[in-house]
């Protein structure tokens, strides 16, 4: 395994060697110490696998095209924004604006995110975007999702305690939302319509979190125990009537 010290390096400095080691082959990177620096992983292509320890800074794997990314902490803000392929494993909480316009690609978050995750996601035919939160979620979650899918599980959320923020969904016109419990259509877009998962929906949600599970060492039958709920857009121009007569 190929190993970098971050303590003390600018940004830019770690995110060249970064890009150095995986330009040269190298297929395990390990990265120590690091402590807020921005960028890292920004635009990489290929097949490395980063393992940080530390918490790295905003906009990790923005994107990014093929790499595994292991964080052994938690992470900031506005991670795998507009990600291509690859993927992010978080094992603790995350921030704010989390795959906002992602593409492709999974990210997986152990813990608890923040506000305005998977804001513009998308999707086509040939690739699907995916976030799965183990925790809970702040508001706007999903917001003007167009594409993908978004699976919350609130796995360490306390008793009466909402697993997900208010304005759900708002402005929703594409892609798949699963919460794990009951969800009430006050916290919800307009937009958006609850569902019950149908046979289909279950084989998904196995083949997701089964791959969710191993990144993170659970089992996944404990977290299909409990049910979920789908959410999908009632329209596919929600604001159709602001902007068009």
């Amino acid at each position: 395994m190929f190993e970098i010290d971050a303590t003390g390096l600018y940004y830019r400095d770690l995110n060249r060697l970064i890009r150095e080691a995986a330009a040269k082959g190298e297929k395990e990177i390990r990265v120590r110490g690091v402590n807020g620096q921005y960028y890292i992983g920004d635009g990489l292509k290929g097949s490395s696998r980063i393992v940080i320890e530390g918490v790295p800074g905003n906009d990790m794997a923005a994107f990014m095209d093929g790499p595994t990314l292991l964080i052994k902490g938690n992470a900031q803000d506005n991670i795998a924004n507009t990600m291509n392929a690859g993927k992010v494993i978080i094992e603790g909480n995350a921030g704010d604006v989390l795959g906002y316009g992602m593409r492709g690609g999974k990210l997986h978050v152990l813990g608890n995110v923040g506000y305005r995750v998977g804001i513009h996601m998308k999707g086509n035919k040939k690739q699907s975007p995916t976030i799965i939160v183990g925790g809970t979620a702040g508001d706007f979650f999903g917001e003007y999702m167009a594409g993908g899918v978004l699976i919350l599980l609130g796995l360490n959320k306390k008793e009466g305690e909402p697993i997900v923020g208010d304005y759900l969904g708002t402005g929703m016109h594409g892609g798949t939302i699963f919460i794990r419990g009951e969800v009430e259509k006050k916290y919800c877009g307009a937009e958006v319509g609850i569902l019950d998962p149908d046979d289909e929906d279950a084989a998904v949600l196995k083949e997701y979190l089964g791959d969710f599970c191993k990144d993170m060492n659970l089992k996944l039958d404990d977290v299909m125990k409990k049910g979920f709920k789908k959410l999908l857009p009632v329209s596919l121009r929600p604001y159709g009537n602001l902007y068009a007569y």
